[in-house]
């Protein structure tokens, strides 16, 4: 087993978007793993952790023979059968388990008996690929130019980014937008998978020659993920371009990401007459994480402003009423707390304008 074929080139697999066949345990895929990849377990969660016991209690020898115990017959016929199926979908593919060892050495030996196919397993496996992304994000971080695009809730900084060939979009990796209105209908990453997303885009960036990168102006944490000390450092000492937007402007913005695009996501999540009732939840819900801050009187005034406006919208389809609770949580809410975070960083801010006016000068940097 040992004379198998092993891939080393982990930087490789990233920039390639290699396909790779996860062979640990279910528990471990949900921890952490990595894009452009599909779990096809060689011992399930109960299997590994009986043969780690006998592991531990009895030694190696006594594990492997629990192993072959577990998995044989028909239970191994359909693993093999499994792996074949996805080898013949991704034929220049590699394996992994943990560390690189006896799991994915034997999976390459069954594939190998079943198929005749030489798979190649990845040298130092999982814990090899995560030190390495983790490595990489703590280099990167300090040889980039990192460049933070600042700008009040509800300026488009999110739009403005992906206009931008350098930019890394850190709450579209999160899968957040970092405000208490900023989850999606869909769940966050694990810290982990959010961390081996980053340090791929920023490996992309350095292999296309890129020397900056522009990121969102974020604090430590982006929902429940949180930035890599490392970037995150990185961006406490970046130079801001600041971007200004009509309050207007800002209010619109907003009801697109809070309202239109939440509801486009429930209805791809659920049936049409579940959406309405969902959106409800999650506006409702979000206000109510702010209304100690907001205080009782001004949360209550919101709350009901907020139900007129979802219940004109599911009788109407009118949106209007949005309005009515958004400019003030944007204006008396959210605008106060970022002008003071924002008035410790003047000494970095190299430049202020529009949106039209901060792209060119982003680009003008980016060229």
């Amino acid at each position: 087993m040992k004379n198998q074929l092993q891939h080393t080139d982990l930087k490789a697999l990233f920039l390639n978007d290699v396909p790779m066949l996860d062979v640990r345990a279910p528990i471990e895929y949900q921890q952490g793993a990595f894009p452009y990849t599909q779990n096809i377990a060689i011992l399930e969660d109960d299997e590994r952790e009986s043969i780690g016991i006998r592991y531990k209690e009895q030694g190696q020898d006594a594990a492997i023979a629990l192993g072959a115990e577990l998995v044989q017959g028909e239970v191994k016929e359909q693993r093999i059968a499994e792996w074949q199926a996805f080898i013949e979908k991704h034929p220049n593919g590699v394996l992994y388990c943990f560390r690189g060892g006896m799991r994915s050495q034997i999976t390459q030996m069954w594939i190998k008996e079943q198929t005749d196919i030489e798979y190649p397993r990845v040298a130092g496996g999982y814990k090899a690929m995560r030190h390495f992304l983790i490595d990489t994000i703590e280099r990167l971080a300090g040889e980039f130019d990192v460049i933070v695009l600042g700008g009040r809730t509800g300026s488009g900084k999110t739009r403005l980014l992906k206009k931008l060939t350098t930019s890394i979009d850190l709450e579209g990796l999160a899968n957040h937008r970092g405000s208490a209105f900023g989850p999606n209908a869909t769940p966050q990453p694990t810290q982990i998978n959010f961390e081996n997303q980053l340090a791929i885009e920023m490996l992309k960036h350095e292999a296309q020659g890129y020397t900056m990168i522009v990121v969102e102006d974020e604090g430590h944490n982006i929902g429940s993920i949180r930035v890599p000390i490392p970037l995150h450092t990185a961006m406490q000492a970046a130079k801001i371009v600041m971007m200004k937007v009509d309050d207007s402007e800002r209010v619109e913005v907003s009801t697109c990401e809070y309202v239109d695009d939440i509801q486009a996501q429930l209805e791809q999540l659920y049936e049409a007459s579940e959406v309405f009732d969902k959106l409800e939840d999650y506006l409702q819900g979000s206000l109510s994480k702010i209304q100690k801050r907001l205080g009782g009187k001004r949360y209550q005034d919101l709350k009901d402003k907020m139900q007129q406006a979802i219940n004109q919208h599911k009788e109407t389809g009118n949106k209007d009423l949005y309005q009515a609770v958004i400019q003030p949580l944007l204006v008396d809410y959210y605008d106060p707390m970022y002008d003071y975070q924002i008035s410790k960083k003047q000494p970095r801010i190299v430049h202020t304008g529009d949106q039209k006016n901060t792209l060119s000068y982003l680009q003008k940097m980016e060229s």
